[in-house]
């Protein structure tokens, strides 16, 4: 018996030491080295200043600003401890009511804008988190960003452009604009306007 228990010991302590110390070492030292900007969760500086992450969304709600995609996280939004969608089946009353409530929110910011909504506007993501919107999201909500910055829209237009991410590799995802990285750039043109 005492045979037995010290090769559960011996062989718990191994995989210990394999399991908990060498494979998170090796791992994390290839995300470092291969992945280092990822590694160390794609902070942005603005001004040698942290102000989020590319992979994390953020709330904006003021007009000037281009808005995220709601987010379902909770008790705040882009709650990155608790990353979940709302789980309301496309038929549930209070995904409608959200819906319907979220549109009209859009439509008092830019009372002239009588384009569609489009639905990244409207419905949170799978995680709650996403950092990004579709090209006509971004474009939706042009006219109101430069009127509230008091901006051309053509300009406003070129920005968006300039941050509308490809597919990657050609074949995955869908075009999409960070909010957070065009809204940082936004305010470098206004603030370049205004010097």
């Amino acid at each position: 018996m005492i045979r037995e228990l010290r090769t559960a010991l011996v062989i718990f302590a191994l995989l210990t030491v394999i399991t908990g110390l060498l494979y998170p070492g090796i791992v994390t030292a290839i995300g470092r080295i291969f992945f280092a900007d990822e590694a160390t969760g794609s902070i942005v500086l603005h001004d040698d200043h942290a102000v989020g992450s590319r992979l994390l969304g953020q709330s904006f709600s003021d007009p000037k600003y281009f808005w995220s995609r709601p987010s379902a996280t909770g008790p705040q939004s882009y709650n990155g401890a608790v990353s979940s969608g709302s789980n309301l089946a496309a038929t549930n009353p209070a995904l409608a009511q959200a819906v319907v409530e979220r549109i009209a929110a859009l439509r008092a910011a830019d009372p002239g804008n009588n384009r569609p909504v489009p639905v990244d506007l409207v419905t949170a993501s799978g995680s709650g988190l996403d950092p990004h919107i579709s090209p006509a999201a971004a474009h939706y909500q042009r006219a109101r960003v430069a009127r509230a910055r008091g901006l051309k829209e053509a300009d406003v237009r070129t920005l968006v452009d300039a941050f509308t991410e490809r597919r990657t590799l050609g074949v995955l995802g869908e075009p999409r604009v960070n909010v957070l990285q065009l809204n940082l750039a936004l305010d470098d043109l206004e603030s370049i306007k205004v010097e």
